[in-house]
């Protein structure tokens, strides 16, 4: 692997144990969600397989878990296609120290000038220092084709324009398409969400593997080791699976273009929840270096969202 020791080559001394990593502080965490149902209903929460979300997450909360789990900062992500949702994140953000960014939410198939009359609307609004990218859910989207409309990508370009990143998030059969749009607008950096959702559970990541290589191929795109162990079996995942999605990121992007994220609370869906996760990523990451190691844990979030030394 060009970043250094492989998995085979790390010493064993180099593999960190549940107690080292989880007081390993992290400076931020790139991918966290906050709702407020009376505001945005989020609908997608089953509450029989998902008790764990099944309420309210504020950035009161927020901030409590973070600082249990020895996390410095975070980017709030949107988790609905309403502009009403920014107005509550920002709200959120405001209020919580920890948030230093917030990744929101417009209709992109507006083109160039609707895109600009959001984003015109959306600094307007208190806040809107912290919005620093927008994000569709392009996985869950009814248009296939989504990815591939002129409109969309006249208003991805629009945001490169502003200085704001796109958050992809999209399933393996998608990451071909996302590479030509990456492709289209280069002035634009892309952030591929939980590294393309490959799927671990089944092994099948023949797919994922080629898709993730063609993104990596572009220097405007980034990915976010985030969300791996939730997409899949909940219950059920081991490190050693994390570590078949990780390794193929740091050789295809390396720790310049990939940043730490949780997805919390969705990873509260999962075995041992934030910080397990948190010991899987340094596990995997072990073999890097202090400053690629840096890399991954803030570098990347200062570079791509434009939070200079928001983790110091």
């Amino acid at each position: 692997m060009a970043h250094g020791l492989t998995r085979a080559e790390a010493p064993e001394s180099a593999r960190l144990n549940r107690d080292t990593a989880s007081d390993a502080r992290i400076p931020i965490d790139t991918h966290v969600h906050l709702w407020d149902r009376s505001v945005v209903p989020q609908t997608w929460i089953d509450p029989d397989s998902m008790p764990a979300i099944n309420r309210e997450f504020s950035g009161t909360d927020l901030t409590a878990q973070l600082r249990e789990v020895g996390v410095t900062r975070a980017v709030v992500v949107q988790s609905d296609r309403t502009l009403v949702e920014n107005d509550f994140l920002l709200d959120e953000a405001l209020e919580a120290h920890e948030v230093v960014g917030v990744v929101g939410w417009v209709d992109l198939r507006g083109g160039a000038d609707g895109v600009r009359l959001q984003l015109d609307d959306l600094a307007r609004r208190p806040g809107a220092s912290k919005l620093v990218g927008i994000r569709h859910p392009v996985h869950i989207d009814e248009d296939e084709r989504w990815l591939s409309r002129d409109d969309v990508a006249a208003g991805l370009a629009e945001l490169g324009t502003r200085g704001l990143s796109f958050d992809l998030v999209i399933r393996p059969w998608q990451l071909e398409q996302a590479a030509r749009l990456a492709r289209r607008v280069p002035g634009t950096t892309f952030v591929l969400d939980h590294l393309g959702k490959p799927p671990l559970s089944t092994g099948e990541l023949e797919t994922w593997h080629s898709g993730l290589r063609q993104l990596a191929a572009l220097p405007n795109v980034a990915a976010k080791i985030s969300g791996l162990t939730i997409e899949d079996d909940w219950g059920d995942w081991s490190q050693s699976a994390v570590a078949r999605a990780i390794d193929p990121a740091l050789e295809l992007f390396g720790p310049s273009r990939l940043m730490f994220g949780s997805d919390w609370p969705l990873v509260r869906l999962t075995r041992g929840g934030y910080r397990d996760w948190i010991d899987a990523y340094r596990s995997a990451t072990a073999s890097l270096s202090p400053a690629e190691q840096r890399q991954i844990d803030v570098g990347t979030a200062d570079r791509v969202y434009g939070m200079r030394g928001v983790g110091a």
